[in-house]
């Protein structure tokens, strides 16, 4: 590395946020970026590691030992070229992944990992900033045409490589605007929308065509994607939703997790109340809301409650609290089991662990309390803790208790593709082939509820194997 000594004499300095009674007023992106003196000592503290773990940490492979180096002899160009040799969305992933790398990191055996997604997302954000990410069209076309369902992470990666290997290709997605749950999940004070729309004209600028409200297996048909181009990719992702199986679970309060999301995303990117809430609107002003599930959809949904102007926030999780810090010696440099606290949760929110939601109540048809018992797991088995009962007041609740798979009506039920064990769509992780011909599949609706890292990994390698399939060889990195 170019300072071998850097990790002694730079101490870990990550990004900044804007405070928490500032950022609450709106839903802008608040992180405040390191300059790029500090930026560059940043950089610095890359070890040079016998063995990187990094890379096997993230799920992309970034070459992060590389770009680091590159950042501190200041050379961001060539910087922005290896990051973007592996990850197409840099700047998704600089926001959003919770840095699988930097938990791999050797320095992170002592709790001071290299800021790599901090570097990450400045180099990208330099690069357009500088005018350096253009359009890359193919310098031929191969007279080949594929069909991608869905402009999640995975279908985006998945349809960029292939336009660029000169293939004509053609995104449906079932929503107005392109993105998938990037668009409509992901909060804008994490991920503001205009970086995905960006995006997507360069790869329009490339050859990509994107037809949006456009459902596959409702407006068009798996049978005239598969007569009318060479390949269809699957990739639109795992959106069944975990129920929650108890009495009163049909009060009107209790919602999903992804309409309450989905219905303030609109919102902010100025759709009028009737197109943003057709079903009817989700709002938490003045309410004491509950958050069943203790993840990243959790943590959004705090921090969208408390934006609308919630009375109170719980967020409530039936696993154990973890502890504040992982054994080392035990999990790294693996993805570790410990605490985590959002920036969401910092906003203002009551946290609970071990805890089982036993009915809805309320009258009227009105919600007013949940039922609620402490649980805990003996021998792998989750038991309730006698004489622990307690009722939590709510006006709303939002369930975010994960994705079962991808919903198997329409599209997935038309093209009669085999499904896995746990109902996702099969195919492997060499060939990315269904039991179809012609069919591939990538990203959630093959793997399950994901992170978007994995979904941009296997968007990256169903593309090479479908420009294999097509032209009988490919160029195209795996």
């Amino acid at each position: 590395m170019g300072k071998p000594t850097g990790f002694l004499e730079v101490a870990r300095h990550d990004r900044g946020y804007a405070k928490p009674e500032e950022r609450l007023t709106n839903y802008n992106e608040f992180v405040v970026p390191l300059g790029t003196d500090e930026i560059r000592a940043q950089a610095s503290r890359c070890m040079d590691c016998g063995i990187p773990f990094c890379h096997n940490g993230c799920p992309v492979n970034n070459l992060i030992p590389d770009w680091n180096d590159l950042v501190y002899h200041d050379d961001w160009r060539e910087a922005l070229n290896r990051l973007h040799s592996t990850n197409n969305f840099p700047e998704f992933t600089g926001r959003i992944c919770p840095a699988p790398c930097e938990a791999s990191c050797t320095l992170n055996i002592q709790d001071t990992p290299v800021t790599i997604k901090s570097i990450e997302c400045q180099i990208v954000d330099k690069g357009w900033a500088e005018g350096w990410i253009v359009p890359l069209p193919p310098k031929a076309k191969t007279g080949k045409s594929v069909a991608v369902i869905g402009s999640g992470p995975a279908g985006l990666a998945c349809a960029q490589q292939l336009v660029r290997a000169g293939h004509s290709v053609t995104v449906f997605e079932k929503n107005d605007r392109v993105g998938g749950l990037l668009r409509y999940g992901i909060p804008d004070f994490k991920l503001e929308k205009h970086i995905i729309t960006r995006r997507a004209h360069q790869m329009e600028a490339e050859g990509v065509e994107f037809r949006t409200s456009t459902e596959v297996g409702v407006h068009v048909s798996m049978d005239t994607l598969i007569e009318n181009y060479d390949a269809v990719v699957m990739a639109g992702g795992a959106e069944n939703p975990r129920p929650l199986a108890i009495p009163g679970a049909e009060f009107p309060e209790i919602r999903q997790a992804m309409e309450f999301l989905t219905q303030q995303n609109k919102r902010v990117a100025g759709d009028d109340e009737v197109r943003a809430a057709p079903t009817g609107t989700l709002s938490a002003k003045g309410k004491h809301v509950v958050v069943i599930g203790g993840g990243d959809t959790g943590s959004d949904c705090v921090g969208t409650s408390n934006r609308q102007g919630a009375a109170s926030v719980t967020q409530l999780e039936i696993m154990p609290k973890p502890p504040e810090l992982e054994d080392k010696a035990l999990n790294w440099p693996d993805w570790p089991l410990k605490l985590r606290t959002s920036t969401s949760h910092l906003e203002g929110c009551e946290r609970d662990w071990g805890v089982l939601t036993k009915r809805a109540v309320g009258t009227g048809g009105r919600l007013e309390k949940l039922e609620c018992v402490r649980v805990r797991f003996e021998n792998g088995k989750m038991e309730e803790v006698p004489g622990s009962e307690f009722d939590l007041k709510a006006d709303l609740v939002l369930l975010a208790m994960g994705f079962v798979g991808p919903r198997h009506g329409g599209m997935i039920e038309q093209s009669g593709v085999e499904l896995d064990g746990r109902g996702n769509v099969a195919a492997n992780v060499v060939a990315y082939r269904t039991s179809k011909d012609k069919i591939f599949a990538c990203g959630d609706m093959r793997r399950g509820q994901s992170l978007v890292v994995w979904a941009i990994r296997e968007g990256r390698q169903c593309a090479r194997s479908v420009d294999e399939a097509l032209m009988g060889t490919t160029e195209l990195p795996r």
